[in-house]
């Protein structure tokens, strides 16, 4: 037996060693496909296979011939690139059996003549790091003829895009899409990705837009967005190019859009117009951001200022679709930019109108968890609501000198709005008897007014990174709103039939709000050695807000004109800031390193003219932040970010204004509350393999807040409520999230797969009748993404995968609504004979019983066409469309929030059917667009 292993470990030890002394060699010729010349000094790479480590590096010779040798044993790859030639890729190994590998001639083809039956072994490099920014490249994608810019995206690793053209990079919105880093048609995105064509594209980067004067100093001050920018080809910037559809339907839906673009010198003007019901256009869904408006307005420097939407304001609307009711959108624009004086001078104008009317019905199912029981409520709304808006922007630059720039941007808003709606409510307890019940109507007009300027100068010193930048804005808004408030609420003793309370409002509420602000901003960088820089901010800001709001109760000879002194206030609002920062920021190398802190100082007025009273405060804020970066390689990455500030109370949680809108709730102000303080933790590692098509990718953030401002709710047997906002000490509000993906091709079968983890977890308090609740909302999914493309043929892509959402409040042990879910999302379009296409889409949607919530809910979303192409290049469609065939597309919505579990269904797009004909034309570059 002794003698057995002895032989075995000679013999494992023998082979080792002679497999370490194997010593192979790789040789060949490298040659032109046509004329069969030598190609000199072709370099030629020796990869490890694994991870596509460089082993070895030489240059052919003047006969084109090369010769690599002692190369241990292993798996490797050959690289061989020679510029405007297609590479050569090939994968081999060096063995006992194989110690010499000789390829002979290695034949490269001409890019320029590389014909679609020659075939390459090799791989374009899908996307590379350069610094902050993810760069793709569309020539490693596939591109259908007439495809557009979001059809390109679409096939990014790491980006999805939704029904709606909403794009998500990395777990993030992109709120931003600029054409060679300018400005197109300001804040939709949709624009650009839905129009332009996906063959005019260099190539798309991905990345923190960071402010203009964060940019020129290069220290990040927290103000980011996520951005991406599409760089056109040289040869693709002179011409015009547009697109012309229209289509009508079924159930009265019609669709219909136009678009046309002109592109000479270093000009661009474009212009569109879109309208429809169905949804799916005119509906930019990144308006949102920047029109919508909560109670109040905070800056970063902790300002305060009054908006247009109070909490006794009537239901206001800003404009967006979210997939609720039935729109119908009309909505237009033009854009204009151009460069001149040797690019030293820059203008970027443009202009867009718009309106959208929507209607609809909707049903609210809600459990109020309190102590020892829960509340029932059940509401049923319908409304009306029309929004019409004129916007324009526009930016001018200009270089003064080497040194000197100076950056003007100024926009204007004109908004107005209506909208009506009739609301029933009804409140039992668990036993279903009926605590209240309610019935309401409102009507609202609103008038709003925005303009904004501002100035940029920046001034590079004589020593090299000593800048001095300035920056000047000035803002001002006016909202001027009209509506009507009628109201009839009752409230029943438990077992008896009959209510014993009534409360009735008829009411006329007339407000008027503006804000007036002032901000400056000085930075000074100075660099400490060649490393290391250090920069010093000093920052001023002054404002003045008014909000007058009156309500009428109805006079004895029907007028409303008697004032309501309880639900009707006019207060005026003084605040100056001073703002002092220092940062120092270290970059070496592969590394980006920065650190320090803003304190500002807020002087804060607050004035009552109906009480002749005034309230002042004065606090500090304090926002510490750090930034790390390592650059691995190219393609590899890691981030790392932390920001602190502190959180004020606003002023509705300190004073709040009369509410009789919701007779339910009455919310009570509380001068004493103190600022939290704010935590965020932001990180992502990202990288890309070339050869194997493969990235890898994590972003996730942590946040915890000190001192959080919680509500403090008392309710009564009968559904009232009294609310007030308090400090929780010794206790932190955190959240929580984590998104990973992982792709690559797999060769065997020609196929691009991925998969993607996220989580999420938020933990809030509150307290329920003197009961401190705690609430955890969480969420976990995996999905499974396949995709593969055949040219010519088919277009496959599908994602899906199962998710466990969790929803419980401390409060009330009967309170749990955690359950399963599953989501799936597919696309295919396959090519047939005469021109014909047919392509399909779907998506599928559960969600499982819960505690609280004994149902399910299921829908499968598919949608189908038939397209017949047209003309040489395939630029005219007809096409015949069924969207929701199987008729599912029910609205529905599931929340928890603060021990409260709500379900909504609502009115939607549903099943119709449309025959549309679109037109693409273009003439690029003194041609015709040749596809791909």
């Amino acid at each position: 037996m002794r003698q057995t292993i002895l032989l075995l470990c000679c013999f494992l030890f023998l082979s080792n060693t002679l497999q370490a002394q194997i010593s192979g060699t790789v040789k060949g010729q490298i040659t032109d496909t046509i004329n069969k010349s030598a190609l000199t000094n072709a370099s030629v790479s020796l990869l490890r296979a694994k991870d596509s480590i460089l082993v070895k590096f030489t240059r052919a010779k003047e006969n084109g011939s090369f010769e690599l040798n002692n190369i241990k044993a292993g798996k490797f790859i050959l690289l061989v690139s020679y510029p405007k030639y297609a590479d050569f890729v090939d994968q081999f190994s060096v063995d006992s059996t194989t110690l010499i590998k000789d390829y002979g001639k290695i034949n490269l083809a001409d890019k320029g003549r590389l014909l679609s039956e020659v075939i390459i072994k090799g791989n374009r490099a899908a996307m590379k790091i350069k610094g902050d920014t993810l760069e793709f490249d569309p020539k490693a994608f596939k591109i259908e003829p007439n495809a557009k810019v979001e059809d390109l995206i679409k096939q990014f690793p790491g980006i999805q895009i939704d029904k709606d053209g909403k794009i998500t990079a990395q777990g993030e919105t992109v709120t931003k899409v600029l054409v060679d880093g300018e400005e197109f048609f300001g804040d939709d995105p949709t624009l650009v990705t839905k129009n332009l064509r996906a063959d005019m594209v260099d190539k798309v980067q991905l990345y923190d837009k960071k402010s203009d004067q964060a940019a020129f100093t290069g220290i990040d001050d927290g103000q980011k967005t996520k951005t991406l920018n599409v760089k056109l080809k040289e040869d693709k910037k002179n011409g015009h190019f547009g697109k012309v559809e229209l289509g009508g339907g079924t159930d009265n839906y019609y669709k219909g859009q136009a678009m046309i673009n002109k592109f000479w010198d270093k000009k661009k003007l474009a212009a569109y117009g879109i309208f429809g019901n169905t949804g799916q256009v005119g509906l930019g869904w990144g308006d949102k951001d920047k029109y919508g408006q909560s109670s109040y307005q905070v800056t970063d420097d902790g300002g305060i200022y009054f908006s247009n939407n109070g909490n006794d304001e009537l239901d206001s609307w800003d404009g967006q679709f979210n997939g609720e009711g039935i729109p119908v959108a009309q909505t237009g624009g033009i854009h204009f930019d151009n460069k001149w004086n040797s690019d030293k001078e820059s203008i970027n104008i443009n202009y867009k109108i718009g309106d959208i009317k929507l209607s609809g019905d909707r049903n609210d199912i809600n459990q109020q968890n309190l102590s020892s029981s829960s509340i029932y409520n059940t509401s049923d709304k319908s409304f009306e609501k029309n929004m019409t808006k004129n916007k324009l922007d526009l930016a001018y630059e200009i270089k003064i000198d080497t040194t000197l720039t100076l950056k003007l941007n100024v926009d204007g808003l004109f908004k107005k709005s209506n909208s009506s709606d009739a609301e029933m409510r009804k409140g039992t307890d668990e036993q279903g008897n009926q605590l209240n019940n309610s019935k309401q109507t409102t009507t609202n007009d609103v008038d709003d007014k925005t303009f904004n300027i501002n100035a940029l100068a920046t001034k590079r010193l004589k020593k090299a990174g000593r800048t001095l930048s300035l920056n000047l804005s000035q803002s001002n808004t006016d909202s001027k709103s009209d509506g009507y408030l009628n109201s009839r609420a009752e409230f029943f003793t438990p077992s008896v039939i009959t209510p014993d309370s009534t409360k009735v409002v008829d009411q006329n509420k007339v407000n008027n709000i503006s804000n007036t602000a002032f901000k400056s901003n000085l930075i000074y960088t100075e660099p400490l050695s060649k490393s290391l820089t250090a920069v010093l901010n000093y920052g001023f800001s002054a404002s003045s807000g008014k909000a007058d709001r009156k309500s009428f109760n109805k006079s004895p000879n029907g007028d409303y004109n008697a004032l309501d002194p309880i639900f009707s206030n006019n207060y005026e609002l003084d605040q100056t800031i001073n703002q002092l920062g220092a940062i120092f920021n270290y970059k070496k190398d592969k590394t980006i390193f920065s650190f320090g802190s803003k304190f500002s100082g807020v002087n804060f007025k607050q004035y009552d003219v109906y009480t002749d009273s005034s309230f002042k405060q004065k606090f500090i804020n304090y926002m510490p932040q750090i930034n790390y970066q390592y650059n691995f390689k190219q393609r590899e990455v890691l981030r790392f970010s932390y920001n602190g500030n502190t959180d004020q109370p606003t002023l509705d949680q300190i004073q709040p204004i009369g509410n009789n809108q919701n007779q339910l709730n009455t919310i009570v102000g509380n001068p004493n509350l103190d600022p939290s303080f704010k935590n965020n933790f932001r990180g992502n590692y990202y990288s890309y393999k070339v050869l194997s098509n493969q990235y890898f990718s994590v972003n996730g953030s942590y946040n915890f807040t000190l001192n959080p401002i919680i509500s403090n709710v008392i309710t009564n047997d009968r559904g009232q409520s009294i609310s007030q906002f308090v400090n929780l000490e010794n206790k932190a509000a955190t959240s929580y999230y984590l998104n990973g993906n992982f792709g690559k091709t797999i060769k065997a079968i020609d196929m691009t797969a991925g998969i993607g983890l996220s989580a999420n977890k938020n933990v809030d308090y509150n307290y329920i009748n003197t009961k401190l609740n705690q609430t955890k909302n969480s969420s976990y999914s995996f999905n499974l993404n396949l995709s593969k493309y055949k040219e010519k043929k088919y277009n496959f892509n599908t994602s899906f995968g199962p998710a466990y959402n969790v929803a419980t409040a401390s409060i009330n042990e009967n309170s749990d609504s955690n359950g399963w879910g599953f989501n799936g999302d597919f696309w295919t379009s396959v090519e047939l004979p005469f021109k014909l296409e047919i392509s399909t889409d779907g998506n599928y949607q559960y969600n499982g019983k819960t505690q609280v919530i004994q149902e399910t809910f299921e829908r499968f979303i598919w949608n189908a066409s038939i397209t017949k192409k047209f003309l040489k290049t395939d630029n005219l469609r007809v096409s015949i469309t069924g969207r929701d065939l199987l008729n599912q597309n029910v609205g529905f919505n599931r929340t928890a929030y603060n021990g409260n579990i709500n379900q909504s269904t609502y009115t939607t797009i549903q099943r119709y059917f449309m025959f549309s004909v679109s037109w693409d034309f273009s003439k690029m570059g003194g041609g015709e667009i040749k596809q791909n």
